[in-house]
């Protein structure tokens, strides 16, 4: 059906044979992450052998190569593991029969889907946040709606970094190599049963890029590696890092990924219905479209060229932020682009269509500003996000006033079986219908969580709670221990933390306008609230980017705190941010904190998955918690506009600390004479009525579907 089916069937077939028989239907569910968001799929592997699924970052292929054969074999004798298996392997086989949703798009003109990053499961490293889980999330929902779609993107050797805090809360960085060969995915072969490469010019080197497969339910991404024998030093690393901090690696990855991208799907013989950039990296891609155009146009029609461009391609910009606009100079691009500025017919058009004034050749040229100039439609990621992102690109569309400039939006969503664990989850089944994950989108679908009884709820929460807590204590120890903090402090973790306790998270890119600081602007009442006769806990977690020296300051003065009495055991940052501590946090926090400033945050998606685990939100009114917000799911900071940065940032620390003290807190002690907090209780069943259909992936994909990817 999709090039490199019977790659995935030889690689099958291979795993199958070192496998006891009643096993070997894992073989073809290792090979497909459909199995990741099963209820019972990471249970069913780590049975086999608990210690080495953790060892091997809960990588399925990695697990049955690597655990001994008698322990095998004894999983083999398992009655209850093999029916789990049986099981999955039925849901699989179940799952890929079930009928396409054609129409916009079809299997012989799909959707390409083309993103920097991946976030499809924790032991797939080409990931590092928001942008990646966000395009994970898609290709799930596109494979449960059955929407013909491909993924393109880049197989990272060395991933994004892994990170260290040192004693005084400064962050170190570390890179890990992902081999390939040893992850659930299989190298695209030709007719002739070599791998399929093609070549892109970066520099004065043609580089050579292969192509390897990923199977996300019924979705393949193809995701392009420059580490190749053919290549030079410098062509193999192009695609080693993700985010690489050196320019013009960056360049060299976005011209693999855009021209090497399209080159690979025509090599595969995939004839896209639309090409969908997801955020700007893709963006050269454009040339090689219009190289295609041109070469079926008579010469001289480069305007008819570009017009059957822009009908191929749409694209979805994710911040406002800077430095996720990123501009190269004229230098910068010819440098390592001259040979793809060629594609263009004419370098001088090739840098002015990524100008905000074609004319300026002293201005730098954006991948937005391209993709932007390039695409028949462009959407921001919330309804807020839309409208900032006019105001920010008008200057390319002039005589237009910013409520004119064309770009629309969709808000993000969350893929809903992803998200949703653990208790939680086995409350909706058993109170939602059968059947019910399908119809996420549907705001019926959520009304019986309102007569759910209010016991079941809390007990759920608790129970969530309870197993965040067990992660916590365990996982900050070690933190601690291996930072070479005194082991007063280290054992802390492991005594202070409660089960009961009302936990706040925080866990997010630490990029400086999420304002992680806020809550240490007011030290002693940060403090108040951690060792108050009704004490709170804090759990924190996420990266700075390497070069963010600002960012990392943030996490330095947080640390300055922990001496304080109380802190200690009620308030842990955890290391190494990814998506499986994400995964843990957002189930079992009872409120989830956001301080972005406004307008920076285009939509955050981890308050949707807080909602997911029956979390509440207490948030600035920016993204998308200005859409979900109505006064009764949650708590709201203002989210105005203000210049003066160090006045807003003191006003909305105290209003988060007011919030805390007077509403958070109070309402979370206020219990029944069954201990039951009914307040509490009813504003969770408001907030997943309110928001789990709004912001789900399925009432998303749904939105680009009719909007976006069907033309007229």
């Amino acid at each position: 059906m999709f090039p490199g089916d019977d790659d995935i069937e030889r690689a099958v077939a291979e795993l199958g044979r070192v496998l006891p028989e009643q096993l070997r239907p894992l073989a073809q569910i290792v090979y497909n992450y459909r199995w990741a968001w099963s209820a019972e799929g990471a249970a069913t592997f780590r049975v086999i052998d608990p210690d080495c699924w953790a060892r091997t970052g809960a990588n399925p292929r990695r697990l049955l190569t690597e655990t001994g054969r008698k322990q095998l074999e004894q999983a083999d004798k398992d009655a209850a593991l093999v029916a789990r298996v049986e099981r999955l392997a039925s849901e699989l086989q179940s799952d890929r029969q079930r009928p396409w949703r054609e129409g916009a798009t079809s299997l012989q003109h799909p959707v390409a889907f083309c993103c920097a990053e991946f976030a499809v499961h924790g032991c797939l490293p080409i990931y590092s946040g928001g942008l990646g889980i966000l395009a994970g999330d898609i290709l799930k929902e596109a494979s449960d709606l059955g929407l013909p779609m491909v993924g393109v993107g880049l197989m990272y050797r060395t991933g994004y970094f892994h990170q260290r805090i040192d004693v005084t809360g400064y962050q170190h960085e570390y890179w890990l190599d992902a081999d390939p060969e040893r992850l659930p995915c299989v190298r695209v072969t030709g007719a002739d049963g070599q791998p399929l490469t093609v070549t892109v010019p970066v520099d004065d080197e043609d580089v050579v890029a292969q192509v390897w497969r990923v199977d996300v339910g019924r979705v393949p991404l193809y995701l392009l590696d420059t580490d190749r024998p053919e290549n030079s030093p410098l062509g193999r690393w192009v695609t080693s890092r993700l985010y690489e901090s050196n320019r013009a690696i960056r360049l060299a990855q976005y011209a693999v990924l855009g021209v090497g991208g399209v080159r690979a799907l025509r090599a595969m013989g995939i004839q896209p219905s639309v090409y969908h950039l997801n955020e700007g990296h893709a963006a050269l891609g454009v040339f090689e479209l219009l190289a295609q155009a041109r070469a079926a146009l008579p010469a001289g029609e480069q305007d008819e060229a570009w017009r059957r461009v822009r009908e191929q391609v749409v694209f979805t910009t994710h911040t406002p932020v800077a430095a996720g606009n990123e501009t190269y100079s004229r230098d910068e691009i010819l440098a390592m682009l001259g040979p793809i500025a060629d594609l263009a017919g004419d370098r001088e058009r090739f840098l002015s269509i990524g100008r905000i004034d074609p004319a300026s050749l002293d201005q730098p040229s954006s991948m937005t500003a391209l993709a932007l100039r390039a695409s028949r439609h462009a959407n921001g990621v919330s309804q807020r996000h839309g409208q900032v992102a006019r105001g920010i690109w008008q200057p390319l569309f002039p005589g237009r006033a910013a409520d004119d400039v064309p770009i629309g939006h969709v808000t993000n969503g969350v893929h809903v079986p992803t998200w949703l664990q653990g208790p939680m989850r086995e409350l909706l089944d058993r109170h939602l219908g059968p059947g019910w994950l399908a119809r996420a989108d549907q705001t019926e679908t959520w009304v019986p969580v309102n007569n759910i009884p209010a016991a079941e709820i809390w007990a759920a929460r608790c129970s969530a709670r309870q197993q965040l807590v067990s992660m916590i204590t365990h996982r900050a120890m070690g933190d601690r221990l291996r930072r070479g903090e005194p082991l007063e402090y280290a054992s802390a973790a492991g005594s202070g933390f409660d089960t009961g306790r009302l936990t706040i998270g925080f866990a997010r890119r630490l990029a400086t306008y999420k304002r992680l600081h806020l809550l240490a602007l007011a030290p002693e009442r940060a403090i108040a609230l951690v060792g108050g006769e009704r004490p709170v806990q804090f759990v924190f977690a996420g990266k700075a980017h390497p070069d963010d020296n600002e960012a990392k300051e943030v996490v330095r003065r947080l640390f300055a705190l922990k001496g304080a009495p109380g802190v200690a055991g009620r308030a842990a940052f955890l290391e190494d941010y990814d998506m499986a501590l994400a995964g843990q946090l957002v189930a079992g926090c009872d409120l989830w904190v956001n301080l972005p400033r406004p307008p920076l945050e285009a939509s955050g998606t981890s308050g949707m998955k807080s909602v997911l685990g029956g979390g509440l939100q207490l948030s600035v009114l920016d993204g998308w918690w200005a859409e979900a917000y109505d006064g009764g799911n949650g708590w709201a900071v203002d989210g105005r506009v203000d210049a003066d940065h160090q006045a807003q940032d003191w006003r909305d620390a105290n209003a988060l600390f007011e919030l805390l003290e007077r509403q958070v807190v109070p309402m979370f002690h206020e219990r029944d004479a069954e201990g039951i907090p009914q307040r509490w209780v009813a504003m969770m069943r408001r907030s997943l009525v309110t928001n789990g259909p709004r912001f789900s992936a399925t009432r998303m994909l749904r939105e680009y579907v009719d909007r976006i990817y069907r033309k007229g």
